[in-house]
């Protein structure tokens, strides 16, 4: 499988700023965002879409989502609102096939969406 962007990220072939890095999961900010707040959350594992994910990936999106809720609150919104959304192929929005948990927060935001 080729690298993705966020694997070349990772390597530090991209520069990117970092919010959360540990062995297993790291959290950027994205370089276009859509609110105030939009950090993405990744693993490190490079699985290509939901779809791809196996039963012994069900503890890594857990986790993924344990630290979008400590982000949130590090970043102050946690008690206002946030938002997360995990975009599954290209007719949802996918354009890294990487999967990512985007937290997005900081502003109000319409239901439902796009």
């Amino acid at each position: 499988m080729e690298k993705s962007i966020f694997t070349r990220i990772l390597e530090r072939e991209i520069p990117a700023t970092f919010e959360y890095e540990d062995d297993e999961i790291f959290a950027i900010n994205d370089i276009a965002p859509k609110a105030p707040t939009h950090i993405l959350i990744i693993p490190k594992k490079q699985i290509p879409t939901i779809n791809d994910l196996q039963p012994e990936d069900t503890g890594l999106i857990g986790k993924m989502v344990q630290i979008a809720k400590s982000i949130a609150k590090q970043k102050g919104i946690a008690d206002d609102g946030y938002r997360l959304v995990f975009n599954v192929n290209e007719g949802a929005g996918q354009t890294v096939f990487h999967i990512h948990l985007h937290l997005l927060g900081g502003r109000i935001f319409n239901w439902p969406p796009g």
